[in-house]
């Protein structure tokens, strides 16, 4: 959540040298290999992807569309076996692209869907759509077309980042990953301001292997900030 609405504060994402370009060429091969040589399940529809791609969304949204949208597949394909969690990770990807680039992902979304995967779009335009609710999912908040669903709908029914985020806290079940990706998206629309002081002094980061190191907030907007350095 931080990390993403410090680099809407900050500025959009630029790719600055080429150890981005590298990392851009690079996510744009084939990500099949990587489901295929861990041997997952190909039925692995978690949305543990989701949870953890507000940072690489920021980092790739200077990229382009195509290009952020193909990361967020080869990044959840490490661990995700099924496509679906492929997709969704890639449509929040775009979704914060848009947001970053001063754009309505809301009103993105039509054209987002368009760009899933076939075999998947259906399901990703049932749950995406402007009159879908959270009390419509035919699945657990755990799958990942529920919980980017759900995310979506916080931020459509509310107008602030602690409001959207309150709304997928209250739905219950996962709220952890449906509250992240929540926060990822509407910390991309409404810039680290929209963030109360009283979440954000709190934050401390312990590195294990470092000593006594903690990162505390500073420290955290410095890293956002350097993502596209």
């Amino acid at each position: 959540m931080i990390t993403t609405a410090a680099a809407r504060a900050h500025q959009p994402l630029r790719l600055a040298d080429g150890r981005h370009q590298a990392g851009v060429r690079g996510c744009r091969r084939s990500h099949r290999p990587y489901a295929r040589r861990a041997g997952f399940r190909q039925r692995a529809a978690g949305n543990g992807a989701l949870m953890r791609a507000t940072t690489a969304a920021v980092c790739f949204a200077g990229a382009g569309q195509q290009a952020t949208m193909d990361a967020a597949r080869r990044i959840a394909a490490l661990t995700h076996g099924d496509r679906a969690a492929w997709e969704g990770t890639a449509v929040f990807h775009e979704l914060v692209r848009v947001a970053l680039d001063g754009a309505d992902p809301l009103a993105a979304l039509p054209a987002v869907v368009g760009l899933v995967d076939p075999d998947h779009r259906r399901r990703y335009a049932v749950v995406l759509a402007a009159d879908w609710h959270p009390a419509d999912a035919t699945e657990f908040n755990g799958a990942v077309w529920p919980c980017l669903g759900s995310a979506v709908w916080a931020l459509r029914t509310t107008t602030g980042y602690e409001e959207a985020v309150r709304a997928a806290i209250d739905l219950g079940g996962d709220t952890d990953t449906v509250a992240a990706v929540t926060g990822g998206l509407a910390g991309a629309c409404y810039g680290a301001g929209a963030i109360p002081d009283r979440w954000t002094e709190p934050l401390h980061v312990p590195l294990p292997g470092f000593g006594e190191r903690v990162l505390r907030l500073p420290e955290l907007l410095g890293l956002a900030h350097r993502l596209d350095s």
